[in-house]
């Protein structure tokens, strides 16, 4: 079975300002890398900031926050939400 999914892409606070958006709805035929996904959503967004916004941001896939694991070996199934935080400022 080839049929597309999607995986939902979340931004937010700074990394939404850079974006533009408040998300991206990723195409994928199956499972994909969160170094993968990141690659594919960064070309999205080429004239801004967004690249080094992303680069600092915390990352959950689904509720599961990524930490410091290797974005080329965290797995990202089709239907997920993916959400990239950028560090918060203030108390």
């Amino acid at each position: 079975m080839s049929e597309t999914q999607v995986i939902r892409v979340r931004y937010w606070a700074a990394a939404r300002s850079a974006a533009g958006t408040a998300e991206d709805a990723v195409s994928v035929s199956g499972p994909v890398t969160l170094a993968d996904l990141t690659s594919d959503v960064v070309r999205r967004h080429p004239a801004s900031r967004f690249a080094d916004v992303i680069a600092v941001c915390s990352v959950l896939v689904g509720d599961q926050p990524v930490g410091s694991r290797d974005p080329a070996v965290v797995v990202v199934p089709p239907g997920s939400t993916v959400e990239f935080l950028p560090p918060f400022a203030g108390g």
